[in-house]
Formats: C-alpha cells, structure tokens, sequence
C-alpha cells in the first residue's frame, strides 16, 4: 500500500449498540458512517454535495467505460444523486439495490453483444476512429447505440492483436525464407477469436461476483470522499492487506492498483520475480494474463481488481505472462516465474564506492519496516545503524540514503532513524482532528554518523520517506535530491477491526476500515500533504511530467502548517549553499538528464492521447512512428559512470554461502554504476567532504 504511515494510535468511540439483527448492508452503511464520524481526522459533512460526489464516483467504478448502463438508466439513478446523504444517515440502500439489480440486467444483455459483433470479419480499411476519453462521453441513448460503441472497442481491441499477429508473422518470414506467413484474413480471424476468449473469460468471473463485491465498490465509494487513504476492506481484502504487510508475498512481486478499467503497477517489490526481471515497472498497465498452460490469455481490462489479482499470483514456480501497456506507450509480453517474494530484499542494503581516496557509503532502504508482532525484532533502524557501523569501519567519508520509491512505514522507526544523525531534538510534529499536537522527539544525544549526508528521492518516495528527508532538510543535516517534490501523503492511517461493535451478532465478518486519524508536520511548522519535499537539487526523472502523487489523487486533504518546533539547525558543514549551486549547475549542464527530461516529456504526451485510428495502415503507421520517436532515447539505459560499488567485508563473507545474493548485490551495483543521481550524489558528498576537511584545518589553526 503505498504511503501507508503505521502509528501506535487508537481511536476513541463511545459505546454504541447496532441492531445485530438487521440487514447485513444497512448494519454496515451505520457501522462505517459511525467510525467515520468519531475517527476520522477531517470528518465530512454528509449533504447533498457529498451525495453528488459518490454519485459520480460510483457510477464510474462500476461502468467506467459506459459500456453497461443507457442514458434512460442514469435518468432514473439521478433521482439519488442529491439523496444518498439522506441514505446514508437513514442508513438505507435504496440507491445501491436499485443500481445493482439494473447493472445485473445490462450486463446479461451486452453478454450477446459481443458474439455477435465477433461472428463476422473486421474491415480495416475502413477510415474511422475510437475515443478512449469516456470521461467526456455521454451514456449511449439507445442499444442500437450501445452497440455500435461495443462494436468499436471491440473493433480497437482485434486490431491491437491483429497487428501483434501480423508484426510476428513477418519477424517469423525474415528470419526463414521457407516460412509461409499466414494470411491477413487468418489473422484477422485469430484476433476475432483471442477477443471472444477474453470476453468470455471476463463474463464467466463476472457471474462469480457476489452481490457483497458489488456492494463493497459502492461502500469504497463513499468512505474515499472523506480522502483517499480511508479504505473499507471486506473481509477477503483485510486478509490480504495483512498478508502486505508481514511482508510476505507470493506471485509476482508487484502492487497493484485499480485505476478506470486498467490495472496499474504501483510498486515493484525488491526481490520478487519482477524485480528481478527488470521488465515490469511502475506504472506500467497490464491488459492481458496468460498462464503457462493455457493457450490464450485473459483480457483484465475492466475486471474487478481482486479477479485480476486472483489471475496473476499464483504457486511459486509457476509461469504467468502478462501483456502490458508500458509508460511509454509501447506494449509487450513479459513472462514471471512466479515465487516467494524474499523478505530480505525488503531489508535495507549497503555498498561502497571510491572516488579520489575518499570512500563513501550508500544504503538502499526499500521501507520503514518494523515487526507488528515484536518490536524487539529487527526494523529499519536497527539495521541502518548496523550497515552505518560496518561502513565506518571502511573510514567512510560521506553517507548516501537512498528513500527513491521507499512508499513508508513505521512512525517510530522514523524518529529511530533520524536520531543517528542529530543530537537529541524534535523529528516531526503529528496533530489529531482535535487539534491536539504532539511533537516526537529523538531523546538520544548520541550521533552515530556526523558526516557529510545526501538523501535521494523520487515522486514515489512517501509517508515516512517524507518525514525523514524533510526533518533532515529543516535540520540542513543534509543535502535532498531527486524530483521537483515527493509524493505528499502526509496523513497517517489506522487499521479499525469493525467486528469490535459485533460481539453478540451473527451477521458474520464485517470487515475492517482503514482511517485517517491524524497529520504530520515538519519541525518548521510546514505539512507534507500535496506538497511533500521540495528537493534542494531537483534533477528530471521519467515521472516528471505523469500524474502520479497526491496531489493528483481524489478528496485529498489540504495542505496546512502550524507552529514550528523548537530546533536548531547543524552546523557541521561550511559552504553548504555552494555546494548546492555546484550541484545545480553539474545538473543542468548534463547531457544525460536533459535527454531523461525530454523522454519524460514525450512519454507524457503518449498518455494523453485518446483518439486512436482504427484503420490498419493508419493505425501501424502511428505505431512505427512512436517506435521511432522512442529510438531516440534508447541511449539512456547505455549510460555508464567511472564509479564500481562493492559490498562491505561481512557480506563478501556471506556470498560463499549464498551465490544467489552475490548475484543480486552484482546486478544492483551494476545499475548503481549507471545511476546519473547516484553518480551525482556522489559529487555532492565529495564538495561537502571538502568543506568538512577544511573547516576541520580552520579549527586546528584557531587552537
């Protein structure tokens, strides 16, 4: 879950009986309606706006692509657009009964639909086109109407298989002579019949919906207008969510998200099958699934998030290919053998490198991860403080930590981690919806690493990642680089077990809500939330130009600040504002960014397209033209810095037991080596070590 902050907090309720012998959904609506009102940091005002906003938002999650529902049906939901408040607070589900039972209907006469539109050939010479924006798309007036929209996706569709076919045919020529490539016509039918089977697998696990998973969707719609971190997980979803965060996972290795129709890659897990293929990436769409021993895949698109998950994991040693739909726009077929995601590769890491007789470090902390069940047990701290130890015993000269994609964690492991590097002093500041204000201190005079410092981050870097590198910042204990700013989330979470109202009930499980209870402040008084931190040295990234942080995310909460805590800032370096110009200049005088900024440029213009041809040779054209343009950066991943990383002496002494991790350190310092942000992080470290030296030589002058 990505920036999810976990803080030993509860929230306080007064005693509340519900009926236990209610309808299930009606206990549910007063149950999560209750939470929300007494828990929640910014409760909303149940009115007529609110109605209007889940409206909107549930209709979308149920019919993004308004395929299902006709305009004669949104004339009758609209009855409910400025009534489900008064729903809500009577506690009934009028709205929800009355959108399922039509949903249903629609959905079992377009199962006809497609068949039929995929029983005759597709012309694609024929000059037309498909508008994907069906955010601007009116409901479709008519079947006939509705039908004619079926026709064109599903025309679009078969024309992207069509070409994939034809594409591999002429590969297949090429390479042999003898090979006769099959017809267009046989083509054409073999894309018809892989859309039918994608379409009938989607229907089949349509019919495997429960009304309770309908249900959840309209629940999910209400609870994220409060913010898009309070989440209701049915009991299926809890399961899994506490499966997340033990840190144990089987399939791929990679979170994903819901987004419209499409299933989006938000986080490739260190150590899993996509980790290790380097091809998966965030972002990234996946459209199709294929198991290794089906012939065809399985087209997601559209599908319940759970059912597509369901699709992708699967037993350790199995095989999965995914289509996907990269950021770039590009599409590709990348096979997973799936396995256990190794928990240590979530563990913080370490390397070292030296450049002119100074040797500095680099740890690499995928999370702020911390045991739930133990807290004597190992977390980010501990082991940071561990790999800051053994560096020192290298006479490491400057220290890099690297949050890039680092999505959060433990509260407390933050403060932990902060405290190695200041003396004793306020971390961050953390106020409930009552105002109440708390600051978190590091009550340790003991600093374990007192050198020059460089914290890297991205757009993903969140929550926790956030609090670290801002206090550093406000401290100017150290040097920020990465993007324009982090991702923004500065709220912080907890988990509420609803079943704690139903003792006495047989109504069964009824889940669980994750809350937002409470905001996080820097030391100088500023929030995180949209804003996130502004790096000192902003450097472009392929994220630059894509929406991707809260700020892009739906009903998030307002940026804001409060008192400043009371702190002094470090004195430790000299000629810190040059070190930064030097930085800035180095940045924008090189090559390799500026090429990174306009591919980031170019793969935000390919995500805003909608329109698309569904013309062959038109529609090929724009492919070979895409695949052109794309050429053009091709040299970035040829990138390569005069910088070799090795591992500290305790690992090397661990590789002649495990080859496997020799293997994984090799390829991450292989790609450290062509990092340009590590590289320039490196330079950083080096103009700061400098002035440590030199003020060092003043001291000893003056005594």
């Amino acid at each position: 879950m990505l920036g999810l902050l976990l803080a030993v907090a509860s929230c306080s309720f007064t005693t509340k009986e519900f009926d236990a012998n209610s309808d299930k959904d009606e206990v549910l609506i007063e149950l999560i309606s209750y939470v929300l009102s007494k828990g929640h940091y910014d409760p909303k005002n149940i009115n007529d706006e609110f109605s209007g906003n889940v409206y909107k938002s549930y209709l979308t999650g149920i019919d993004a692509r308004k395929r299902y529902f006709l305009k004669e049906d949104i004339e009758e939901f609209e009855q409910y657009e400025d009534q489900i408040d008064d729903q809500i607070n009577a506690h009934k589900i009028d709205f929800f009964n009355l959108t399922y039972n039509k949903l249903q209907q629609r959905l079992e006469e377009t199962k006809d639909y497609y068949p039929e539109i995929l029983a005759k050939p597709f012309n694609f010479n024929d000059e037309e086109e498909i508008d994907t924006d069906y955010d601007k798309i009116d409901y479709a007036s008519s079947k006939a109407e509705l039908k004619e929209r079926w026709r064109k996706q599903l025309k679009f569709t078969t024309l992207s298989t069509f070409y994939d076919l034809k594409s591999e045919e002429e590969a297949k020529a090429e390479e042999d002579e003898t090979y006769k490539p099959k017809s267009d016509a046989e083509l054409e039918k073999e894309a018809r019949e892989t859309t039918k089977s994608s379409l009938d697998e989607f229907y089949d696990l349509n019919e495997d919906l429960e009304r309770k998973d309908w249900f959840s969707i309209y629940v999910n719609s209400i609870v994220e207008e409060f913010d898009p971190h309070t989440f209701y997980f049915a009991p299926r979803d809890k399961e899994r969510f506490d499966i997340q965060m033990s840190g144990s996972l089987e399939g791929i290795g990679a979170r994903l998200q819901k987004k419209m129709d499409n299933i989006k890659v938000v986080e490739i897990i260190s150590g899993g099958p996509a980790w290790r293929s380097e091809e998966l990436e965030v972002g990234d769409l996946i459209q199709k699934v294929k198991q290794e021993d089906e012939k065809e895949p399985v087209n997601i698109i559209g599908m319940p998030i759970d059912d597509a998950v369901d699709l992708i994991k699967g037993p350790k040693g199995t095989k999965v290919t995914l289509t996907v739909k990269k950021v770039d726009g590009t599409v590709e077929d990348i096979t997973l053998e799936r396995d256990i995601v190794e928990i240590e590769e979530t563990y913080a890491k370490s390397a070292m490198v030296n450049k002119n007789d100074r040797n500095y470090g680099l740890i690499n902390l995928p999370r702020f991860y911390f045991d739930m069940e133990d807290a004597k047990n190992r977390t980010a701290a501990s082991d940071i403080k561990k790999e800051i130890i053994e560096l020192k015993k290298e006479k490491m000269d400057g220290l890099v930590i690297d949050l890039r994609n680092n999505g959060g964690g433990s509260l407390a492991t933050v403060i932990d981690i902060a405290g190695l590097f200041i003396e004793e002093g306020p971390v961050v500041q953390v106020k409930s919806g009552t105002g109440e204000r708390e600051v978190l201190t590091d009550n340790d005079d003991d600093i374990l690493w007192d050198g020059p410092l460089v914290i890297l981050v991205n757009e993903l870097s969140a929550s926790a990642s956030e609090i670290l590198a801002a206090a550093m910042q406000d401290y100017k204990r150290a040097i920020i680089i990465g993007s324009k700013q982090t991702y923004g989330k500065g709220t912080v979470q907890n988990v509420i077990d609803l079943n704690r109202w139903m003792k006495n009930s047989d109504l069964g499980d009824m889940g669980a809500l994750k809350v937002t209870t409470q905001k996080f402040y820097r030391v100088n008084g500023g929030s995180t939330q949209l804003e996130g931190v502004k790096s000192d040295v902003v450097v472009p990234d392929r994220y630059s130009y894509i929406d991707i942080g809260e700020k892009d995310m739906e009903n998030p909460l307002p940026w804001d600040q409060i008192e400043p805590a009371d702190y002094e800032e470090w004195d430790g370096y000299i000629d810190f504002d040059k070190t930064l110009a030097k930085s800035k200049k180095r940045m924008a005088e090189s090559k390799q960014l500026q090429l990174i900024d306009e591919s980031a440029k170019w793969i935000s213009e390919q995500r805003n397209e909608d329109v698309y041809p569904l013309n062959y040779t038109t529609y090929a054209q724009q492919i070979k033209e895409n695949e052109e343009l794309a050429k053009r950066f091709d040299s970035i991943t040829d990138y390569k810095t005069d910088l070799s990383f090795v591992s500290l002496p305790y690992e090397q002494e661990m590789f002649k037991q495990d080859t496997t991790l020799q293997e994984k350190r090799t390829r991450w310092h292989e790609n450290l080596s062509k990092d340009v942000y590590v590289e320039e992080a490196v330079n950083v470290l080096e103009d700061l070590s400098e002035g440590v030296e030199r003020k060092s030589k003043l001291a000893n002058i003056k005594n």
